[in-house]
């Protein structure tokens, strides 16, 4: 029997630390699973959820978006990816009564935990100007509210549409349709927030802001280098493809200030042997110091250089551009100046390059350790010339793998929800519907805020997420959340952001994953690409949470009825009433979806076109594969401070918080621990259990406090230290992003720690 939600909110003030461990998934792992699943659902309705999970007649996991091979396990999820289907699929509700029994200032209180265990949102509630309780509201009255508020507007720029990962392919479509009709790019994405800086630096090298390799790659890989990446917590499913690769002799590298339990042994639950004893999946761990990776790839690419024979020669003159400049700025790496940007010793850097000359077939896999820096663009850029050097682009079990967090994110994208537009797409997406796109571009996530904040931007409505949450500099952006007019939320449940709110502001209640979605023309399912370019159906089983839920398509339809009217030839009505109709739409629009619907209707899906992974053919300016040569970088750290790292814990997907445990870094009952090494902690006289503020500082001067760390002796890379996000996003300057791509430096964060007793 389902439990009901917590009354009071849990007391985080004295976590409990215990010895980490070195292993992942397990028995553990399944025991947490189905906890968490009865506590949310109940018996029966777990095993009506968690047997359709990732299975090609059912749903896609409203997790992480790794992909599934063509043969399915019967339980084809991880504990993780349970954990989110329990929260979305929970018998608790949140009702009208809810929020006349909780006043916004009592919401802005409570933690993110709290929010969340809530349940599921049954109805639309409006929080009108001057008031501090929301009320429930007519779905006519709730888009009529928008539409009165973006009509005001002295510019449609004046409005910001931000797309959360979980979005459908097809909402996601007409979300950016409506805001292209309306007259915006200001399409901001949680891409903005972590992959982008892959998209920049992919899209520069190789014509494709996209990973190039399958699932099948990664099983025939001789060698897989991860970087910058915790599997074990944040992709679980990884693991089994890193075990089959290990089977089949590949070797593993992994790159990281943190030992990751998940890498040093996984406990496969599929199988007995796997429960039993595990398989262990690194050969090499790098404890780099933060942000030292550009630096580390362009020493190894130097080594291959100095290397006869190790430079596939062949493949550099048929498909790569620059190849002389690179080779003369690789030729300057120096060791000394490496050792001190990455902290490893001489000795472990040369074990890597001798891994890396034995293997044919190389594939680097990263995520937000490389992608959230000041450097992130030339470093994932360095990771694409240490692959053309050996011609492994375009190889099987070869590529570049940046491995996406969340189930749709790379999805929405594809489907144009992009604040800077390809000429290309827009031309198509005018030719289609008749309309006149703007060329201008529009807000990222880091310049919508600024916007806000500035009163550039006065409407804002986000499809999905927690903003509020998921960004940087939790002050500003929670000030300029304030400053709107009007805040809107698609959503399934309470958030952080439904607590910070604009002068008006809108709940509207949608169908989840797991929820059947049934139109004027019948059963209906949606699409979504994970992270390997494949593209597949996802259907709901369960019953909707409310009668009164919408789905994200249907919200979007009858918001742009409501805002564009009838001028607007557009047929709105007919893409809510059957989804088939907008897939068809979109085969016109986006190249490589052409015959969509039969394509879609295949069980599994179908794979998107990549010219480099497919035939070499790499669409850049020079109509080759580009050699870069950037300066190398890495962070300065004055003396007394350290190099912060934001990160998940392993009770977290992004900013959801599904309990306050890390139990493979043995933290339990609480999030507000800072690990450090124990020799730092010494000589800043941070004893073991003491407890400090952390500050963080920046050119700007101004300080940025998160209060009452406990800290933990644990063995990070020296210099460096690590504590959850969201409650250090408090400390990432707003204007601290990535060159190029703009996205929040989260990962290298110079902080000071003032004890308090």
């Amino acid at each position: 029997m389902a439990s009901k939600p917590p009354t009071g909110d849990p007391v985080q003030d004295a976590p409990r630390v215990g010895p980490a461990q070195h292993s992942a998934a397990g028995l553990p792992a399944v025991a947490h699973s189905l906890r968490v699943a009865q506590q949310q659902m109940g018996l029966r309705r777990t095993a009506q959820t968690l047997l359709k999970v990732n299975q090609k007649d059912g749903f896609d996991c409203p997790g992480c978006a790794w992909p599934e091979g063509d043969k399915r396990h019967t339980a084809e999820f991880c504990e993780n990816g349970a954990k989110a289907v329990a929260e979305e699929a929970t018998l608790r509700r949140v009702a009208p009564d809810f929020f006349a029994a909780h006043p916004v200032s009592d919401l802005a209180g409570r933690s993110g935990y709290w929010l969340g265990q809530q349940g599921r949102i049954t109805q639309p509630v409006y929080l009108p100007e001057g008031a501090d309780r929301y009320e429930a509201v007519t779905w006519e009255r709730a888009f009529a509210i928008i539409a009165e508020e973006l009509g005001s507007l002295a510019s449609p720029d004046e409005a910001v549409f931000y797309t959360s990962g979980r979005t459908s392919n097809e909402a996601a479509f007409l979300l950016q349709l409506f805001a292209r009709e309306f007259g915006t790019n200001n399409l901001p994405d949680c891409s903005n927030m972590c992959h982008e800086s892959s998209g920049s630096a992919l899209t520069e090298t190789i014509g494709v802001g996209k990973g190039s390799v399958s699932l099948e790659d990664l099983h025939h890989a001789d060698l897989i280098i991860i970087a910058g990446q915790n599997p074990g917590t944040n992709h679980p499913r990884m693991l089994s493809a890193l075990e089959e690769a290990k089977a089949a002799g590949a070797k593993i590298i992994s790159v990281n200030p943190l030992p990751e339990a998940g890498l040093e042994r996984f406990k496969n639950p599929q199988t007995p042997r796997g429960l039993l004893k595990g398989a262990p999946l690194n050969d090499l761990f790098l404890q780099i110091r933060i942000g030292g990776d550009q630096a580390l790839f362009r020493l190894l690419n130097k080594l291959i250089l100095e290397t006869e024979g190790a430079v596939d020669k062949t493949f550099v003159a048929e498909h790569t551009h620059g190849y002389e400049e690179f080779a003369a700025a690789a030729a300057e790496a120096d060791w000394d100046e490496t050792l001190a940007a990455t902290g490893l010793d001489r000795a472990a850097i040369e074990q890597a390059l001798a891994m890396v000359l034995a293997s044919q077939r190389t594939v680097v896999c990263w995520a937000m350790g490389l992608t959230q820096h000041k450097h992130s663009v030339p470093t994932i850029r360095e990771v694409v010339n240490f692959l053309l050097l050996r011609g492994n682009i375009g190889r099987p079990g070869a590529g570049v793998c940046p491995v996406r967090g969340h189930s749709n994110v790379q999805g929405d994208r594809t489907m144009g929800i992009f604040e800077r537009p390809a000429p290309a797409f827009l031309d198509a997406l005018d030719k289609e519907f008749g309309i006149t796109s703007p060329r201008h571009h529009g807000y990222d996530v880091v310049r919508a805020i600024r916007a806000l904040r500035d009163g550039d931007a006065k409407v804002f409505l986000a499809m999905g997420g927690n903003f509020v949450a998921a960004t940087p500099d939790t002050d500003v952006t929670e000030a300029a959340m304030r400053n709107a007019r009007l805040t809107v939320h698609v959503s399934t449940k309470l958030n952080r952001s439904h607590a910070v709110t604009g002068a008006r502001a809108l709940i509207l209640p949608t169908l989840g994953r797991t929820d059947k979605d049934v139109q004027a023309g019948g059963k209906q399912f949606v699409t979504v690409e994970d992270s390997m370019s494949k593209v597949h159906a996802s259907r709901g089983n369960l019953t909707p949470a409310s009668p009164h839920l919408l789905s994200e398509p249907a919200i979007v339809a009858r918001l742009a009825r409501a805002v564009l009217g009838p001028e607007s030839a557009t047929p709105w009505e007919e893409f809510e009433k059957d989804y088939a109709t907008i897939r068809d739409r979109i085969s016109r629009v986006v190249p490589g979806f052409e015959n969509f619907n039969a394509r879609v209707a295949h069980p599994g899906g179908f794979t998107l076109p990549h010219g480099p992974r497919d035939s070499r053919r790499f669409p850049t300016a020079t109509g080759k594969a580009n050699f870069t040569a950037a300066p190398v970088e890495f962070p300065e750290l004055p003396a007394g401070r350290l190099l912060l790292q934001t990160l998940r814990s392993h009770d977290q997907y992004n900013t959801t918080i599904y309990g306050l445990d890390d139990r493979y870094r043995g933290i339990r009952g609480g999030r507000r621990v800072v690990l450090v090494h124990p020799d730092d902690a010494t000589a800043l006289g941070l004893p073991d259990g003491s407890y400090t503020d952390l500050v963080s500082e920046w050119k700007d001067g101004v300080e940025r406090r998160a209060p009452g760390f406990r800290v933990v002796h644990y063995p990070t890379a020296r210099g460096c230290a690590a504590a959850y996000y969201p409650e250090t996003n408090v400390l990432v300057p707003l204007d601290s992003t990535a060159d190029t791509s703009n996205t929040p430096a989260s990962k290298s964060v110079v902080v000071r720690f003032e004890p308090v007793d």
